[in-house]
């Protein structure tokens, strides 16, 4: 087993910052399907109304879960980096939530496609 390195648990586990980078990745996606949807939710509402509303709404409240889920993910395994006591925690639920978000999207899609059909 290894030392912690010093500094407390607020300082970064490794000198290239992994943990962090991909936290940062995550929030990069999440932003980005959050933009997704209110795009969606811009060109959208005036064809499909009231479903394009509700879906690009769900979308949104799912982008800001995948937010909070990878924060929640990146304090977890900095606490079990810097603590050393064993191995990280595994879960899928933040790659599910994005996929979520991303198929809202693609219903969206599909639905105003064949709308403007």
């Amino acid at each position: 087993m290894t030392a912690p390195p010093t500094g407390g648990v607020d300082a970064p586990f490794d000198a290239g910052l992994q943990p962090e980078r991909t936290l940062l990745a995550w929030r990069r996606t999440a932003l980005s399907l959050a933009a997704g949807n209110a795009i969606a939710l811009r060109v959208a509402a005036g064809e499909l109304g009231l479903l394009a509303v509700v879906l690009c709404l769900v979308g949104l409240g799912v982008a800001v879960g995948v937010w909070i889920l990878a924060t929640r993910r990146y304090r977890r395994a900095h606490l079990s980096l810097v603590a050393a006591d064993g191995p990280l925690a595994a879960g899928g639920l933040t790659v599910s939530a994005v996929a979520l978000s991303a198929g809202i999207l693609a219903v969206l899609g599909f639905a105003l496609v064949l709308v403007l059909q």
